[in-house]
């Protein structure tokens, strides 16, 4: 049970880094490409690295395509929070996003408790308010005048109904998984959000030039499909199964800064002083959440 725990710990930290890069790289191609279109094919791309990997491995067992109106809920679920995610990097900035991504342990932690019946103590409570501020003094810069005002970006609130899709999908994996494995699970939600994002975004994919878009826009693709994607997936649901909801998605406090460390990377000044406080505050709550 311990190394089943520990297991789910490292998934999770490895997450949160691969996480990080799409909110840099997203951010750069928010305004070359329909963010549903660039989402619709990571998911077909993901889905056949997934299905080539399960094939090597001797092919999936039929068992997996039980009731597969399961994986219509949770590729849906995700779809809504990749698209509202490369929509709201057109104008917010990756570490505000990242920030905002940070709110949604919290929410996940309240919809775990609706589906699972899974109860926080005092101290996890009190660690998710610890993050929950330290997010939102990174959302708004610092700036009293602007909390108290609620001068918050339109991108950064396009975002955060995509987390909350986010953190209502963590609780959903535990509860309609029927013994399939971490990677059979996240294949079925792969071609399901494939499906789901094609026909909904069909017009914008045909009207996409794919020959002349950008190098960036081709790395952006492939990073989120192959790391972003397809490795992530598993690595959440693989992390979900051993871990609560709420310690699954403690691990988003580190995003922010693995953002800052990949906005470095790609040459972007790094946020000011009194930003870092917020962050300072995040990485508490995480301490405290992953403390037995």
């Amino acid at each position: 049970m311990i190394l089943r725990a520990y297991q789910g710990h490292f998934a999770m930290l490895l997450f949160s880094a691969l996480v990080a890069g799409s909110f840099s790289l997203g951010a750069k191609v928010g305004d070359l490409i329909s963010p549903a279109a660039i989402n619709a094919v990571r998911f077909w791309i993901a889905a056949a690295i997934v299905a080539g990997i399960a094939v090597a491995r001797g092919g999936m067992p039929l068992t997996t395509f039980r009731a597969p109106w399961r994986y219509l809920i949770l590729g849906g679920l995700f779809s809504i929070y990749f698209v509202m995610m490369f929509e709201g990097l057109k104008t917010a900035a990756p570490v505000s996003a990242a920030a905002v991504f940070t709110l949604t342990p919290i929410i996940s932690g309240l919809f775990g408790w609706l589906l699972l019946r899974q109860v926080m103590t005092p101290r996890i409570a009190f660690a998710l308010a610890v993050g929950g501020v330290g997010a939102i003094w990174v959302i708004f810069r610092g700036n009293i005048a602007a909390l108290l005002s609620l001068d918050i970006g339109k991108g950064e609130l396009i975002y955060f109904w995509g987390c909350v899709s986010h953190a209502i999908y963590t609780p959903m994996v535990r509860k309609l998984n029927r013994g399939e494995s971490a990677f059979h699970f996240t294949l079925g939600m792969l071609l399901a959000g494939g499906l789901i994002l094609t026909t909904w975004a069909w017009g914008d994919i045909r009207a996409t030039d794919w020959a002349h878009l950008p190098a960036i826009v081709w790395i952006t693709l492939f990073y989120t499909a192959i790391f972003a994607s397809a490795a992530t997936f598993v690595l959440l649901q693989f992390a979900t199964l051993r871990l609560p909801s709420s310690k699954v998605m403690a691990y988003t406090y580190l995003t922010p800064s693995w953002v800052i460390l990949w906005q470095l990377a790609l040459g972007e000044a790094a946020p000011s002083a009194i930003v870092l406080i917020g962050f300072a505050a995040t990485i508490g709550a995480l301490l405290l959440l992953l403390k037995e």
